[in-house]
């Protein structure tokens, strides 16, 4: 019996630069061709006049009108929302969040990965990554989002006890408003605001849990999904693309990456 080794992975054959910018959300096939054909594309300096050239896209940056944009097959975006926006392509009363990103960016099929409220700022992600956003959102994935809330009165420990053990909220279903809801964690800042875990994503969750305990949230804040924390220096309303490595850190429970470290 001869002995088989394994088979190479087979190289990505090479797209043309024309399918390329139709991927990467820079309009209809017909345009991505004409911003080729008018020379307004280059690759690694050269400007590419064929839109037929194939280019690998593995690492691939090109440049569209002189901004250069990094190839990415999924999506994967970091945006500092700020408050006076909806998590919607269709807002009713607020400008989009979406109204913060270019074009490119606009025109991928790129959903909000648990919807932040209107007034709600913070840590939003969005992505064209289906699986990635289930894993993200679905409680059976236990993700925790850290939020933190300036409330109308400082928690006291019975109410901070009260969240972690477990609260009642008014549902429509009368399943789940029998089932208690549960923080991962809560605890009172320094400065007097509340800081509590979540990994559930029930409708205006955080603010319905802290009345329920008898206090009110005033303003508040998303600063982590996972282990993947809010960048200090990211403005609001500033997006970063993120990285491999940051996509493990949004899946990652924050205290098993503390313990392995």
């Amino acid at each position: 019996m001869s002995s088989s080794s394994p088979t190479p992975a087979k190289a990505a054959k090479p797209v043309a630069i024309a399918q390329i910018l139709f991927s990467q959300g820079f309009g209809t096939r017909r345009h991505c061709a004409a911003l080729v054909e008018h020379g307004l594309v280059s690759v690694a300096g050269e400007l590419v006049e064929d839109p037929r050239q194939a280019f690998d896209t593995a690492g691939l940056v090109f440049e569209v009108e002189g901004q250069a944009w990094p190839y990415h097959e999924k999506a994967l975006i970091l945006l500092h929302k700020p408050a006076g926006y909806e998590c919607s392509r269709k807002p009713s009363h607020h400008p989009s969040v979406f109204s913060l990103l270019p074009e490119p960016l606009r025109n991928r099929d790129i959903q909000p990965v648990g919807r932040l409220d209107e007034d709600t700022t913070g840590l939003l992600l969005l992505t064209d990554d289906g699986p990635l956003q289930h894993k993200l959102t679905s409680p059976k994935y236990h993700v925790p989002k850290l939020y933190q809330a300036s409330c109308k009165a400082e928690l006291d420990e019975g109410q901070l006890r009260r969240l972690v053990e477990g609260v009642l909220l008014e549902e429509r279903n009368p399943k789940l408003a029998e089932e208690p809801v549960r923080a991962v964690s809560a605890e009172r800042l320094p400065d007097g605001r509340l800081q509590m875990a979540l990994t559930e994503g029930r409708y205006h969750q955080a603010k319905r849990m802290v009345a329920a305990v008898g206090n009110r949230v005033l303003a508040l804040h998303r600063q982590r999904i996972g282990a993947l924390d809010l960048p200090a220096e990211l403005p609001s309303g500033g997006w970063i693309w993120l990285d491999e490595h940051q996509r493990e850190l949004a899946m990652t429970d924050p205290a098993s990456a503390s313990g392995s470290a």
